[in-house]
């Protein structure tokens, strides 16, 4: 049964709690609707400083804030928390699962979906077993887990022969977030952890970077991927460039090159990440069959112009999952969707007709190298090095969610610059019945 209130507000239902969802929440706030924002976690999440998260720099509190806490001040909107499975477009129906197993029917007069998308390899799932991915929290301390088990795990071994695969870090995707995390990973590795141990020496750490690309960085101008390049050089990453990973193991990582298809490569590597693709999450899927649409080659969901689906223009898709005039699948694009999609709902409710189109206005990209060393675009503006590294770390800081997030991430970087340490490199091991198998 359906879930109706006593109120006629037009229901606004919204699915997901990423940039999109709670940008297009927000934007309702003085909006004669209700508000319902459904996700499967208790947090938004700030995504670009995964990374950060995962290499013990960040703290998972400085890059999530909690949905009810952002939305408190905010009377006309309600948080649910469950996973959206299914959409009955006739009755305007989201079934959604609760924690409990149970099920919750949510009638909508219009509903938003923000859902994001996930790590792709490829049809290769069984890579997946030993490269994770970094789309998630649970990722993010997947991959913190293996990275400093891996050091420990050397330093309990008498052979140099022996440590050496667990020294070696292979990170598949030479886009920002590859070379974010390759980068990472050395920093780590040098500066973090150097006179921690007493058996190895950290800075012996290998890292490789494979990208079937002929140069990293590739969505910026090839003058920023030259200097991004030669930042990982300095470094010591070893980039490896038209190679494509062909399988990953618990011991190692395979290779072929796009020049030779028939030379294969195999590098012991006990810890593997993947940042190569992305796909769209099942529920794209099943309201693609809801509304009786053609998802593209990604499983995006086409969208008309003002983000709405054709033929139920009641029905909204924003951010990475949507498919429209390739717009790129960035923070950007969510943020600026989400807030169109609620203003001409806004603008609906009020008694308009007409639809503005969408128009996203590009403003740029940022990766970060490595400390005091940062790449950043937009339009004919190109910063690099110290320059870059300040402009990155302004655009971020201002992005986070939260005068809290925003506050202790500065103290955060700051501390760490002065002391050179990563106090965020707890790890856990999640079900306590596999609590005594961390390195399998």
């Amino acid at each position: 049964m359906a879930l109706r209130s006593a109120s006629r507000k037009p229901h606004v239902v919204i699915v997901g709690a990423g940039f999109g969802g709670l940008h297009a929440a927000r934007r309702l706030k003085k909006a004669d609707v209700r508000v319902t924002v459904v996700d499967r976690g208790t947090s938004h999440l700030f995504q670009p400083l995964l990374y950060q998260c995962a290499t013990g720099l960040l703290s998972e509190g400085a890059i999530s804030s909690p949905i009810r806490h952002l939305l408190r001040r905010q009377r006309n909107a309600d948080v649910v928390l469950g996973e959206a499975k299914n959409v009955d477009a006739q009755s305007r129906t989201l079934t959604v699962d609760r924690l409990d197993g149970s099920t919750m029917d949510l009638s909508y007069d219009h509903l938003v979906v923000a859902v994001g998308m996930r790590t792709s390899y490829h049809g290769s799932e069984e890579i997946s077993r030993h490269a994770p991915g970094m789309k998630s929290l649970d990722d993010a301390l997947a991959i913190r887990r293996k990275i400093i088990a891996a050091f420990e795990m050397a330093e309990s071994l008498p052979d140099a022969q022996q440590r050496r695969p667990w020294l070696t870090f292979a990170v598949a995707g030479g886009g920002p977030t590859g070379v974010e995390l390759a980068g990472q990973i050395r920093e780590l590795a040098t500066i973090a952890l150097h006179h921690e141990f007493r058996c190895i020496d950290p800075a012996e750490a290998r890292v490789l970077l494979l990208h079937g690309g002929d140069r990293v960085l590739p969505s910026f101008s090839p003058d920023l991927s030259r200097r991004a390049q030669k930042i990982l050089d300095e470094l010591g990453v070893e980039t490896h460039l038209g190679v494509h990973v062909t399988n990953v193991t618990a011991e190692e990582v395979e290779t072929t090159s796009k020049a030779e298809p028939h030379e294969v490569l195999h590098y012991p590597a006990r810890t593997t990440l993947w940042t190569t693709g992305v796909e769209a999450v099942p529920f794209a899927g099943v309201l693609a069959r809801a509304l009786g649409v053609q998802q593209d080659h990604g499983g995006r969901i086409p969208v008309e112009a003002d983000l709405s689906v054709q033929g139920h223009p009641e029905v909204w898709v924003v951010g990475d999952v949507s498919s429209r005039d390739n717009l790129p699948g960035v923070a950007e694009v969510a943020m600026q969707g989400g807030r169109h999609v609620g203003a001409v709902i806004a603008h609906l409710v009020d008694g308009g007709t007409d639809r503005a189109p969408f128009r996203y206005r590009d403003l740029g990209n940022a990766a970060y190298i490595a400390r005091r060393h940062a790449v950043v675009q937009s339009g004919r503006l190109q910063l690099s090095g110290y320059v870059g590294w300040v402009a990155w770390g302004v655009i971020h800081i201002a992005f986070l969610a939260g005068v809290r997030n925003r506050l202790g991430t500065v103290v955060n970087w700051g501390a760490t610059l002065l002391t050179d340490s990563r106090r965020e490199r707890a790890i856990t091991y999640g079900d306590p019945e596999t609590a005594r198998q961390p390195y399998r």
